[in-house]
């Protein structure tokens, strides 16, 4: 059975006022202490002990004491008055200056690119925010995951999501190793493909992600096979160095390997564009100064 709730309007007001008279056994110097008139203090207590059932003073003409009810309720009520109090400083505290865990969901692939180069001098800068990086391929949903921020291609970003761009738009492009090109000859067509051995991509969905390409300017997607299904870009690229076969990754995270020989691209002329990388936050209203910090940071960077 659904039970009812309801929520107790005003639990708290009036304790602060108490504490001051219970500290300082005086209406009048609580009154001074909180900045309020000694009638406001006496009304709020009045108030909180009608509430409570019970005398929480005993007031006479010359000093002010607790009653056993009183006391009892200074010895719980003040320490969780005070952990309230430092509760709410601490939670100003990361509103106000960059502080606090920073939680980002970040492709593996793009660790290395963006995040490494920048890391060391991000904690240096920034000595008291705790950097916390889960390196998934999968789509997270940031509210649930408790993440500040994520980082991905722009086409997989919800339009609802504030998008920070990171990287120029870039294309995506066919790899293979010398020496599985020289077994098997360069695809000059995406109809070529069918003979060859393609390493696919498995999105968090549980999709095998078509092979995209540009004819003009019309987009082709291709639905390629091959020996090996990897959920990330690294290990498509590690097999396709080990002559697995044929991949197709983001340029960025391929153009090492292809500088150093150990890939080389093929099909260059139907390479199908992406929006780039970028970081997104669904923080419209405020941004809280550890992420503005990390934003602030990545882009001086790059």
């Amino acid at each position: 059975m659904k039970q009812h709730y309801t929520i107790r309007h005003g639990a708290l007001e009036g304790v602060e006022v108490f504490l001051a008279v219970a500290r300082r056994r005086n209406f009048r110097r609580a009154a001074a202490d909180l900045g309020v008139t000694p009638s406001a203090v006496s009304q709020a207590v009045r108030t909180l002990e009608a509430r409570m059932g019970a005398a929480l003073f005993a007031r006479t003409t010359r000093s002010v004491g607790l009653t056993e009810a009183g006391q009892r309720f200074l010895d719980r009520a003040g320490p969780a008055f005070e952990e309230i109090v430092a509760a709410g400083e601490a939670a100003r505290d990361v509103g106000q200056r960059p502080t606090g865990l920073l939680r980002l969901s970040v492709p593996r692939s793009v660790v290395p690119l963006i995040l490494e180069p920048m890391i060391a001098s991000f904690c240096r800068a920034y000595p008291e925010i705790e950097l916390e990086i889960a390196a998934s391929d999968e789509m997270v949903d940031l509210a649930t995951g408790g993440f500040d921020a994520g980082i991905r291609l722009g086409q997989f970003i919800a339009s609802d999501m504030v998008a920070v761009r990171l990287t120029p738009s870039f294309s995506f492009v066919v790899v293979g190793s010398p020496d599985y090109l020289e077994r098997h000859g360069c695809p000059e067509r995406v109809d070529d493909l069918r003979h060859h051995a393609c390493l696919r991509l498995r999105r968090s969905n549980g999709a095998i992600a078509p092979w995209s390409f540009a004819d003009g300017n019309e987009a082709v997607e291709a639905m390629v096979t091959g020996p090996l299904i990897a959920h990330d870009y690294p290990t498509l690229l590690g097999a396709a160095m080990q002559g697995v076969g044929l991949a197709q990754t983001p340029r960025p995270v391929a153009e090492g390997s292809i500088a150093e020989g150990k890939l080389k691209p093929v099909l260059k002329g139907l390479a199908a564009a992406t929006p780039g990388v970028f970081l997104y936050h669904p923080g419209k209203r405020q941004v809280l100064p550890k992420l503005r910090a990390f934003i602030d940071h990545l882009k001086s960077a790059g």
